[in-house]
């Protein structure tokens, strides 16, 4: 139970900060990406640096040892997907590939679909990638 709701805050801040960042990343703000990925870094307690210099199938095996991969995996794809079009948005496209790469490398590995949006952001999705 302890680890339940210990889960569960983490995701509600995960949420609320990956909501404000992919806000300011479509509208132009360059720092929102990369907010984006330090919350993805905190969300797997990895430091966003050390995360996104992983291969997607290093990155995958740093889920997996963290013990909470399954817990947040469909976060994690989500957040990877939509920064990889922000990223292709920008003409970043070497990033904007490796963030898609890592998002499938997720999906696959936790069985989650890039495509499903979590019920937590589904009003922003629609909002910003509709």
């Amino acid at each position: 139970m302890l680890q339940r709701d210990y889960i569960l805050e983490i995701v509600g801040q995960f949420v609320e900060g990956v909501s404000d960042s992919l806000r300011r990343a479509v509208s132009g703000d360059v720092s929102g990406a990369g907010d984006v990925e330090r919350q993805i870094g905190e969300l797997l307690d990895l430091d966003a640096g050390t995360a996104f210099a992983l291969s997607p199938d290093s990155l995958v095996t740093m889920m997996l040892l963290s013990g909470m991969g399954d817990s947040v995996a469909s976060y994690v794809c989500y957040a990877l997907e939509r920064l990889s079009r922000v990223y292709e948005r920008a003409g970043e496209e070497d990033l904007a590939g490796l963030r898609a790469l890592q998002a499938r490398a997720v999906a696959e590995s936790f069985s989650c679909d890039p495509a499903d949006v979590p019920a937590e952001l589904a009003e922003l999705d629609a909002k910003l990638f509709s």
